[in-house]
C-alpha cells in the first residue's frame, strides 16, 4: 500500500526498533546464537525486476524449491511473479479476466492453488466487497496466462482495509487480518470458499497493525507483521494463542512475510526498487511443532595434556581464552562505525517524519 505519512504510533515503533536495525546491519544473528551459529540470517536476496517496485506479498513455492511468489499492489495489472533465490524473475503469470483494484497478499493453499488477495482499501474501509483470486500453482516456470476462480468477500461487521490473507496449509480455510491504527482484527472465512454468492468473514480475534501474515508449512504457527514489528502465534483448534514478539529487520515500508518451505525461518520483504528480502531464522521455541531444533555438533574429545607444552594447563601457563562456539567475534572498528552511522540515519529519518507530520 502506497503511503506518504506514517501514523504517530509507528514513529515510536521506529525508534524502538533502531537497535535491532543496527544489529541487522552489522550482520548480527536473529534469535539464540547457540542454535543458529551456522545460520545467522541477513539479506537473502533483492528483487531486481524493474517492474516490481511495490512488492506487497510473499509465498514460498512448494513445487519449485527456492522460488517465491510476489506481486505489486495497486496500479500494476493482473500479474504475479515467480522470484528465485537470487532475486531474478523466472516467470510472469497473468490472471485472465481480472482487473485488480489493490492486490495486497498472496498465500498457497493445501490444494496446490495460489490465493491472491485483492483486499486493500485506501479509503479506510469504504468498499462494500473485496475479492480473492485463486489459480493452480504452475508446474512449469515460464511466462503464461492462467484461468482463475474469483471469490467475493464481505466482512460480517462491515467494510475495512486489509493487507494480509493467510490460507491454512492443512484445513484450507482462509483468514484475513485487517489493518487499523491501534489494532485490527483477524477474520475467518467459511469452511470452504464458494465461487458463487458472497463469502462472509467473521472476526475471531484481535490483531495488531498488520501489513501481511503467513502460516507455517505445518499450520501450527501464524506470523503477522507490520511496518516495524512482527508477532508470532501458536495456532491450535482454529485460533491464535500465546503471542510473542519477533525481531524484525528495519525496512523502509515492511509489507510482506512468509515462512521458508522448511519452516525454520521467516522472509521479510519491503516495497521499493531493488527491494531487499531478509531471512530471519527462528529460535528453538519459535519453531513450528513438526520442525526439530538444530543442535550444535558434539565437540570431539580433546587429547591428553602434554606437560612440556607451554600452552597446556599442566605446564602452569594458561592457554589464551577462546570464544565459545556460536559466540560472535568482537565487533571491528568498521562494524562499530557502520552501526553508529546506521543508527544516525534511522534517527534522522524518524525526525524527518515527525517534522513532516507537524508541517502537514
Amino acid at each position: 500500500m502506497r503511503t506518504t505519512r506514517l501514523p504517530a504510533v509507528l514513529l515510536a515503533a521506529a525508534c524502538a526498533t533502531a537497535t535491532t536495525a543496527v544489529a541487522v546491519g552489522a550482520g548480527a544473528t536473529f534469535g539464540a546464537p547457540s542454535a543458529h551459529a551456522a545460520d545467522p540470517g541477513g539479506q537473502a536476496f533483492a528483487i531486481g525486476d524493474p517492474r516490481i517496485t511495490e512488492s506487497s506479498g510473499l509465498a514460498a513455492s512448494r513445487q519449485h524449491p527456492g522460488v517465491y511468489w510476489t506481486h505489486n499492489d495497486s496500479d500494476d495489472g493482473p500479474y504475479v511473479y515467480a522470484i528465485d533465490s537470487q532475486g531474478r524473475t523466472v516467470a510472469t503469470v497473468t490472471l485472465r479476466g481480472v482487473e485488480p483494484r489493490d492486490v495486497e497478499a498472496i498465500s498457497l493453499g493445501p490444494d496446490g492453488r495460489l490465493y491472491v488477495g485483492d483486499l486493500g482499501d485506501n479509503l479506510g474501509g469504504k468498499w462494500p466487497e473485496v475479492w480473492i483470486y485463486a489459480f493452480a500453482e504452475p508446474a512449469e516456470l515460464h511466462d503464461q496466462t492462467v484461468e482463475v476462480t474469483r471469490y467475493k468477500v464481505r466482512y460480517e461487521d462491515g467494510p475495512r482495509d486489509a493487507e494480509a490473507l493467510m490460507v491454512h496449509p492443512v484445513t484450507g480455510r482462509a483468514y484475513i487480518a485487517s489493518k487499523k491504527q491501534g489494532g485490527g482484527g483477524l477474520y475467518q472465512g467459511p469452511e470452504k470458499l464458494s465461487p458463487t454468492g458472497v463469502n462472509t468473514f467473521r472476526r475471531i480475534a484481535d490483531a495488531p497493525w498488520t501489513t501481511d501474515g503467513a502460516f507455517s508449512p505445518d499450520g501450527t504457527r501464524l506470523v503477522l507483521r507490520g511496518y516495524f514489528s512482527a508477532t508470532l502465534y501458536r495456532w491450535k483448534d482454529g485460533a491464535p494463542s500465546e503471542p510473542g514478539p519477533l525481531s524484525t529487520p528495519f525496512q523502509r515500508q515492511g509489507e510482506s512475510v512468509t515462512f521458508t518451505s522448511d519452516g525454520r525461518a521467516l522472509l521479510y520483504g519491503t516495497e521499493g526498487k531493488d527491494s531487499p528480502v531478509w531471512r530471519a531464522p527462528l529460535d528453538d521455541e519459535q519453531l513450528p511443532d513438526t520442525v526439530e531444533p538444530l543442535r550444535s555438533p558434539t565437540p570431539a574429545p580433546s587429547a591428553p595434556s602434554d606437560p612440556s607444552d607451554p600452552a597446556s594447563p599442566a605446564s602452569g601457563t594458561a592457554a589464551p581464552p577462546s570464544r565459545a562456539e556460536g559466540e560472535d567475534a568482537p565487533a571491528s572498528t568498521g562494524d562499530k562505525v557502520l552501526g553508529v552511522a546506521f543508527l544516525a540515519a534511522i534517527a534522522g529519518a524518524v525526525f524527518g517524519l515527525r517534522r513532516k507530520k507537524r508541517e502537514g
